[in-house]
């Protein structure tokens, strides 16, 4: 086996435990004992446990990169893209405990500076353009402000789906990011574009269900 594949290994293997277990009560050596290898073959990968979150986290955080950027890209109307990318963004998060996330907050400030990068300079940009492809095909009504629109949405979002917030109440981030559009968007919608955004909940609830068979 590769140098290439050893890695991936290691990382789904630590994936699966500190997104489960949060990253202080998971140790190398269980990551080992999972693998089948010794502590030395994981530290010549990965230097520091540390060094294995941020290759988890540089793992996701492209994939997710990449594909809301198709999406955004493409040319579906907006409430496909929609479906699409709150679909994606709830397929990562929805694996990772609240615990593992307060976990990445306490003590891990770097790797969650990364994600807070990640989240502000990549993920919100492209929901600000799903915005204002709303307001060019008619979604919103013609007297929203987009700007104002996305700040409030930016406000919100900052406010909830963080850790603490998360901690605190019994909704897991992906209901927090979802449920946070429903509000938002129900309620800048033009009357004959509700439906448009129904849509978008029925598909998102075709996702759920076949995740669950």
């Amino acid at each position: 086996m590769g140098e290439t594949e050893e890695k991936e290994r290691i990382i789904t293997a630590a994936r699966d435990r500190f997104f489960e277990h949060g990253f202080s009560k998971v140790t190398v050596d269980e990551i080992a004992s999972d693998l089948g290898m010794s502590k030395k073959t994981v530290y010549k990968f990965f230097p520091t446990k540390e060094d294995i979150l941020k290759g988890i986290v540089a793992l996701m955080t492209g994939f997710v990169e990449r594909k809301i950027e198709s999406i955004v890209a493409s040319d579906k109307p907006f409430e496909d893209k929609l479906a699409e990318v709150l679909a994606a963004i709830g397929g990562i998060v929805r694996r990772i405990s609240p615990v593992m996330l307060d976990d990445m907050r306490r003590n891990t400030p770097a790797v969650w500076r990364q994600l807070e990068a990640f989240r502000s300079e990549q993920i919100f940009p492209k929901i600000r353009r799903l915005m204002q492809q709303a307001k060019e095909e008619g979604v919103l009504r013609p007297d929203v402000n987009v700007d104002l629109f996305f700040l409030m949405f930016l406000s919100v979002a900052r406010g909830i789906v963080n850790p603490q917030t998360l901690s605190e109440h019994s909704f897991s981030a992906d209901e927090a990011f979802s449920g946070i559009f429903r509000i938002l968007f129900l309620g800048a919608m033009s009357p004959a574009s509700e439906q448009r955004y129904r849509a978008v909940e029925n598909i998102l609830a075709a996702h759920s269900n076949l995740r669950s068979i």
